[in-house]
């Protein structure tokens, strides 16, 4: 039987290593899904979203290297778009297979016709649609050269007419090549950093995700340097461990440790990041930046030199010119101060809440203790970010993933589907907000479906934290915040997953203990304090003062219980800010 596009499709799908389509099959796709049932070497995993698929497919990319999503005309291109625009902005290896209607009715307005190259054109790094059986070879090598190689998402746009058409050979190359050159700076631009580097004597390193291969090179350098090393949230699980020079994250959720030394230094090395709150980066002092896409360079800070290289291989080729500095004086001041940090972030865990309304610090310490040393979180946007930012702990063989860069709530639930998937052998733990799980609820099914063992911990503040939090510092009412939610273990037991509701401090421990015992999927339910806070590392005065203004408009109005509530929650927080 000759093969027909379809078939020649998920050959080369095969061939590029890609083992999963994560998909909602229909119309336009059922050619693709018949052909890779057919083969048995791939599978289509169903999920009820096509949303979930994307991210399910970014987790995966960026846990392995690449992956697979597709969606069917009209509304699954569209309901693609979120999770594809989390995946192209993580930097995933994505290829987004978008069938559409028959190739005769473009242009007609036809049923849930839609023009995918305009549709895609922001979130991919090639957008491009076969319309003939013998372009589909050659637009599909091209489409994963670039997602593996541009890191980002890659559309192939695919008419449902001609899935069922005779397949036609490539008259050019079908192999995906992974090629992996040695890329850093010139001979010449390796020595003006050797001189900048070995004449400043406070040196701060500061690491993105771009630098997470180098663990090793870091740790040299900031020895020979006697430099702290600080990172971003991207990087933490691989720059954290086995790291005695660390002082912790910046950003939103991070540390004042490292905004502290990052400021005081009078030399800042960045490496390999993209780190976007211009606001937390240093003015007076000299900058250096390393980066592998030179169009990064000085986009997020004034620099005095700008270099193109991947990290590790730019460090191994500095490190041997660089000179050992004797004055540790610096490193030894932020090392103390990050010493003093962490044991306040230890007070919130001590003091473990009360019923209903948990510590969520003490929720995620506990979780940290209790997981595998390689295991794999996902993270939703808002304040579960902030508890696994500030209270996992990176062992060097753990992963975190998140809406980093895009931002988007439901992430975790969806993400874990794929890091189940593509790596079955190792736990996987999402870390859910009450708001983020409603949003993609339906996706609890493929967990079951596919017998996937996913630990969901869903932190119920019965509210939109983050924006709550957000609301108040501007000294907004802190207005539709509030959720009223369903009771989620019942929800998970229908659904045929095991569910645990934790409601007393006490119950955490030994709660968590029993889900990560049990062999399949868990959910469960902590109730957490709705009016925890997550100070920056850095509070402006209007952030201050728009908070006062907010509690003074609650005790205005008459909400006197919920601003006692606030302050006995939070009284280390108001401490330390005063």
């Amino acid at each position: 039987m000759s093969k027909n596009v379809s078939d020649q499709l998920v050959d080369t799908l095969i061939e590029a290593g890609i083992q999963r389509i994560y998909a909602l099959t229909g119309d336009s796709l059922n050619h693709l899904n018949a052909a890779v049932h057919r083969n048995g070497n791939i599978k289509w995993v169903h999920v009820r979203h096509e949303e979930t698929a994307a991210y399910a497919a970014g987790a995966e990319a960026q846990l392995n290297d690449l992956a697979c999503c597709a969606g069917s005309s009209g509304p699954g291109h569209v309901h693609l778009i979120n999770g594809l625009y989390d995946a192209h902005r993580s930097s995933a290896s994505v290829l987004a297979i978008a069938s559409t209607i028959p190739t005769k009715e473009f242009g007609t307005d036809y049923f849930q016709e839609t023009n995918t190259i305009k549709l895609f054109d922001d979130c991919s790094c090639y957008n491009q649609v076969a319309t003939t059986p013998a372009q589909l070879p050659r637009m599909l090598q091209s489409a994963l050269q670039h997602a593996v190689h541009k890191k980002g998402v890659a559309v192939l746009g695919l008419p449902g007419d001609i899935t069922n058409l005779p397949a036609m050979e490539a008259e050019t190359t079908t192999l995906l090549f992974r090629n992996r050159p040695i890329v850093r700076p010139s001979e010449s631009e390796l020595v003006q950093l050797t001189e900048m580097l070995n004449s400043h004597k406070k040196v701060t390193i500061f690491c993105g995700l771009g630098a997470a291969e180098a663990h090793d090179e870091i740790i040299q350098l900031a020895q020979k340097l006697k430099a702290p090393v600080a990172y971003s949230y991207k990087a933490k699980m691989a720059i954290q461990y086995d790291n005695p020079y660390e002082v912790g994250l910046t950003g939103l959720l991070g540390f004042p440790s490292a905004y502290h030394s990052m400021h005081e230094c009078e030399l800042l090395v960045l490496l390999g990041t993209d780190f976007p709150y211009t606001p937390f980066m240093p003015v007076e002092n000299k900058i250096v930046q390393i980066d592998i896409k030179p169009e990064k360079l000085g986009r997020r800070a004034k620099l005095d030199l700008g270099l193109c290289g991947d990290v590790k291989d730019t460090l191994q080729a500095l490190i041997p010119l660089i000179e050992v500095k004797d004055d540790a004086v610096f490193l030894g001041h932020q090392l103390e101060f990050y010493k003093e940090v962490k044991k306040n972030l230890q007070t919130y865990v001590e003091d473990t809440g009360k019923p209903n309304t948990i510590h969520p610090e003490f929720v995620a310490s506990v979780i940290n203790e209790l997981a595998d040393k390689d295991a794999i979180f996902t993270v939703d946007t808002g304040m579960c970010c902030v508890w696994a930012a500030r209270y996992i702990d990176g062992t060097g063989q753990r992963k975190m993933l998140g809406s980093f860069n895009h931002g988007s709530m439901a992430n975790a639930m969806p993400q874990a589907i794929g890091a189940a998937l593509a790596r079955p052998g190792q736990q996987v733990i999402a870390f859910c907000g009450d708001g983020g799980l409603s949003m993609m609820l339906g996706d609890l099914m493929t967990i079951v479906q596919y017998k996937l063992p996913v630990k969901v911990i869903v932190f119920n503040n019965r509210s939109l934290g983050m924006v709550k939090l957000e609301m108040e510092v501007a000294g907004i009412p802190d207005l539709e915040t509030d959720m009223l939610n369903p009771d989620f273990t019942k929800i998970a037991e229908a659904m045929g997953m095991t569910g645990i509701t934790i409601n007393e401090p006490y119950e955490v421990k030994a709660g968590l203990e029993k889900a990560f015992q049990h062999d399949g999927p868990v959910l469960v339910t902590v109730w957490t304090d709705p009016n925890a806070l997550a100070m920056p590392p850095k509070l402006e005065f209007d952030q201050m003062k728009g908070y006062a203004l907010y509690m003074g408009r609650m005790m205005l109005s008459g909400r006197m219980d919920e601003v006692f509530n606030m302050i006995s929650s939070n009284y280390k927080h108001f401490r330390e800010v005063l």
